[in-house]
């Protein structure tokens, strides 16, 4: 579990240019990353995907190849080489950063041969719908990892390894999804077209004895070579929801110490992710996806939206010790699969919200906080400039008062659409006290209780000029500017 006031950035963006420089930019700023506050990193898919040095990460090809073997075009990955990875990952331990590994369990892509196997297509949008006879196709399923030639782990992957396929390279066949003979989906998944086990590529069979083995001894060595401090993964509710607390016990009975977790149940329906939690024994927190998708509407409807409702069916309302709250991330990026963008105005105070609370483990992202310009070229060759306000300047703000004073009882004061805040009370070894204000409307106030009798506060934002002078039993009169965030802490000396 994460450790009280941490803060998680996730240290990637999808669009990073492809130039093999975030493990050495990691290295390079790992001791200002903890000097900030950061005290965990959550990294990319280190291995080697069907893209070569251009792949994300996702479309995983050979999860023993991390940048070190040439194998799709490539020795690196997009990120770097597998020496700077370790070397990346040192340092940001020596900062004292905990480092979490992206592990991508659910499919494989880009098979060295294809082979010959009975199976039947179903509908892509209701699994539960078979649209033909069974038949023989031509699976991508022979996996032999030549470039690495049996270097790490000599085993070779087929047919019989996975569940599904989605293409048929006897007919150029995309259409479907293949269920392979003598296979089932797993219905311990999101139920979302009628069972959401298959998402692409080929369809790893948690059910066999050989797959959960080779995931084991992968696990295995993937910690002693890199000795991570946790996982986050990917697609959970596209895999058995059960193989992950099954796994996770193995890793930590093999290194034998804490692994922390945290699952990417991407859905905005609350129920589903308290079923996964329920499943998996607690096992695994979960990223806030309801959380983001309310930020995301906040951020649309502006003055319309009613903040009181701001975490209304989220995790952190309802699970706050398993919920992982973010405001963006790489998927919902623009352009992207699940593209479901926070616009830039409401950012500060999505993460005002985060951030300066007591509950949920709060989660950076790497182009909110440095920016992001990029341009995307899309299947017919048309571009589009993308740009992402770097709101780095504030996110320091916030992470300096949530280390100073974000400490003590909190009080809400949820009492207005356009205008709500908190405090935080202090404690007798970090007083002081601090206020909240956001506001997605006019210029609003709020009368609030910090604690500290006439005690003289200044906005740390710098949107409000004018300090606060609470009153003899610790309340004062807290303002804010429109659409806008004010953070206020005790005036001190420097």
């Amino acid at each position: 579990m994460p450790a009280v006031n941490g803060v998680m950035m996730q240290y990637f963006h999808w669009y990073l240019p492809a130039d093999g420089s975030l493990w050495n930019e990691l290295a390079e700023r790992a001791q200002t990353l903890a000097d900030i506050g950061v005290t965990s990193v959550w990294l990319p898919p280190a291995y080697k995907g069907v893209g070569g040095g251009m792949d994300v990460g996702y479309g995983v090809y050979d999860m023993y190849d991390l940048g070190e073997f040439d194998q799709k075009g490539s020795v690196r990955t997009k990120y770097g080489t597998k020496d700077e990875y370790v070397t990346a990952i040192e340092a940001a331990r020596a900062a004292g950063i905990r480092v979490y590994a992206d592990v991508v369990l659910n499919h494989k892509l880009g098979a060295d041969h294809t082979e010959k196997v009975t199976a039947t297509p179903f509908n892509p949008e209701n699994r539960l719908e078979a649209i033909g006879e069974p038949r023989t196709i031509e699976a991508c399923t022979h996996f032999t990892f030549s470039g690495r030639d049996g270097k790490h782990c000599d085993m070779e992957w087929h047919w019989w390894h996975f569940s599904s396929v989605d293409y048929d390279a006897a007919t150029e066949d995309d259409g479907a999804i293949f269920l392979l003979e003598d296979k089932a989906f797993d219905t311990e998944v999101d139920l979302e077209k009628g069972g959401f086990d298959f998402l692409m590529g080929c369809d790893l069979d948690m059910s066999h004895p050989e797959v959960q083995g080779a995931l084991k001894q992968w696990g295995e060595w993937y910690l002693d070579t890199t000795d991570v401090d946790g996982f986050r993964f990917d697609a959970v509710k596209h895999v058995r929801a059960g193989f992950f607390p099954d796994w996770l016990m193995h890793c930590r009975q093999h290194v034998g110490r804490p692994l922390f977790a945290v699952g990417e149940y991407w859905s905005g329906d609350i129920e589903a992710l308290h079923h996964f939690i329920d499943v998996t024994g607690g096992d695994v927190t979960l990223f806030d996806a309801p959380l983001h998708y309310n930020f995301m509407a906040a951020s649309q409807q502006g003055r319309d939206y009613d903040l009181r409702t701001i975490f209304d069916g989220t995790l952190v309302q309802q699970q706050p010790a398993l919920a992982v709250t973010l405001v963006e991330n790489h998927d919902s990026q623009p352009l992207q699969s699940l593209e479901s963008v926070v616009e830039s105005w409401f950012k500060p105070l999505a993460y005002a919200l985060i951030l300066l609370r007591q509950e949920g483990y709060p989660c950076l992202f790497y182009a909110d906080y440095y920016g992001a310009h990029y341009v995307d070229t899309d299947d017919k060759g048309d571009e589009q400039e993308i740009w992402m306000d770097s709101h780095q300047w504030l996110i320091d703000k916030f992470l300096d008062a949530r280390h100073t004073y974000a400490h003590g009882d909190q009080y809400d004061y949820f009492d207005h659409a356009n205008t709500v805040g908190w405090t935080h009370r202090g404690t007798a070894e970090n007083p002081g006290g601090m206020a909240v204000v956001i506001s997605n409307g006019d210029g609003g106030h709020k009368w609030m209780q910090v604690g500290q009798p006439n005690t003289k506060y200044i906005d740390t934002t710098e949107h409000i000029e004018e300090p606060v002078t609470t009153n003899d039993e610790g309340w004062g009169e807290f303002f804010c500017s429109a659409g806008s965030v004010s953070v206020w802490v005790p005036r001190t000396s420097k």
